[in-house]
């Protein structure tokens, strides 16, 4: 059965966009996959102490039915949505590969002009040939024409205005990918970290490390867990927004 959602695509992807305009200041794009409650951190934060002139512009989803783009359109105001599945480009692109698809993802998050690309709960690998559209500077194939429309030359990539760093939620410690992966896992916890092409290989932004406690249910565990999650998401996402764009000095009026 083929995905369909309220959130229909060209043929791939629709992009929703606000009538009300962020104010000035540092600029996210979220990507997500799920129910969002990650997401819904960050828009609690925004514009606040624990997250000061700070506006999320974009919530992107590989998924239509994800909760998360729900939770986007109905914050104050409501946040532009993209939605952009694997399978169904694929479908629609007879030939295209997952660089490509990469590429297109890059485009819809271009588009939004962000400061800083958070990953709250994306169930993708990012690639190289996304990281390297956010981290260099690159021609686009027609700077005017909006995501999901026809490219009038194929050959060409999109374009950044300069290095956008991604950052990443991941339920584990770092080095846990290669002790998960030898089925040897003594630690658990969660971090935010700098994505790199290497899986869970880039430099921790916050860690905390979560042990079980004596009779906790996994339920309970799990539960303790998200909080610790939304809450450092938060701080991570402060912290990388300051080394591009720091506050001014006199600090801010928040509304």
């Amino acid at each position: 059965m083929e995905e369909t959602s309220n959130y229909s695509f060209f043929p791939i992807c629709k992009l929703t966009t606000s009538s009300d305009s962020p104010p000035p200041g540092r600029r996210l794009a979220v990507l997500l996959s799920g129910s969002g409650t990650n997401l819904q951190a960050l828009i609690d934060a925004q514009n606040t102490h624990a997250l000061p002139n700070t506006f999320i512009v974009l919530a992107l989803s590989n998924c239509g039915a994800a909760q998360g783009l729900v939770r986007a359109t109905i914050a104050s105001p409501p946040i532009p949505t993209a939605y952009l599945a694997l399978q169904l480009y694929s479908r629609h692109n007879p030939g295209k590969t997952r660089v490509d698809y990469d590429l297109e993802l890059a485009r819809i998050v271009l588009w939004a002009k962000p400061d800083v690309v958070v990953l709250a709960g994306w169930m993708h690998i990012v690639s190289e040939s996304f990281l390297k559209v956010l981290r260099e500077s690159q021609r686009i194939d027609d700077e005017d024409q909006g995501p999901g429309e026809t490219n009038s030359n194929d050959d060409e990539s999109p374009v950044s205005t300069g290095p956008i760093p991604v950052v990443n939620i991941h339920p584990a410690l770092p080095g846990q990918f290669d002790a998960f992966q030898g089925g040897v896992v003594d630690r658990l916890g969660v971090m935010v970290h700098r994505v790199i092409a290497e899986v869970d290989r880039g430099e921790p932004l916050i860690v905390r490390e979560v042990p079980i406690e004596k009779g906790e249910s996994i339920e309970e565990y799990e539960e303790r867990l998200h909080r610790i999650e939304w809450e450092i998401i938060v701080q991570a996402t402060r912290k990388v927004p300051n080394e591009i764009r720091p506050l001014p000095p006199e600090g801010i009026d928040f509304a």
